[in-house]
């Protein structure tokens, strides 16, 4: 199969997600990569299909072929997200930890990696680390006039939630 016919495979797949035909990405993707097994893009599209299907554990080595590969942008982001909070769903924490992490520093303004992260953060017995970064969220992304009040009191708390006055 030639890459200009790989790219259309992954189109294929993505048509059908969309359609919610999702055991027939699946079938599709998993021929595609039979024939392509180091094609980073086709790693990523097995494991968005497989943790759309509910099958986690099987995301994982998906997901890290795929990093592992070389993606980089978009790509690289969505992967370490997806990666990270499969894991977390797993119960692998620390690993979700470290992965989400990696995600937040290569990845500094997404706001997404940093809610999973401090959904890790949680995990990993670092409630009030999570709660801190959730807030500083909270400010920056709500348009609740209620919230948005309690801006400059919000601020103070996210910068550690134990100080007393």
């Amino acid at each position: 199969m030639s890459q200009a016919t790989a790219v259309d495979g992954i189109a294929a797949a993505v048509s059908l997600r969309s359609e919610g035909r999702d055991e027939e990405a699946r079938d599709l993707l998993l021929e595609l990569r039979s024939q392509h097994p180091d094609d980073a893009l086709i790693n990523l599209q097995c494991a968005w299909v497989h943790d759309r299907l509910g099958l986690e554990k099987e995301a994982v080595p998906f997901y890290e072929k795929a990093i592992h590969l070389g993606l980089d942008g978009e790509h690289l982001r969505s992967a370490l997200l997806g990666l990270g909070s499969t894991l977390r769903a797993l119960g692998q924490y620390e690993r979700a930890f470290e992965t989400l992490s990696s995600g937040a520093d290569q990845f500094p303004d997404d706001k997404a990696m940093q809610v999973f992260l401090a959904l890790a953060m949680y995990n990993t017995g670092s409630a009030k680390e999570a709660c801190e970064t959730l807030l500083r969220l909270l400010i920056a992304t709500t348009r609740d006039e209620s919230i948005a009040a309690y801006q400059a009191a919000l601020e103070i708390y996210a910068k550690d939630l134990d100080a007393t006055w």
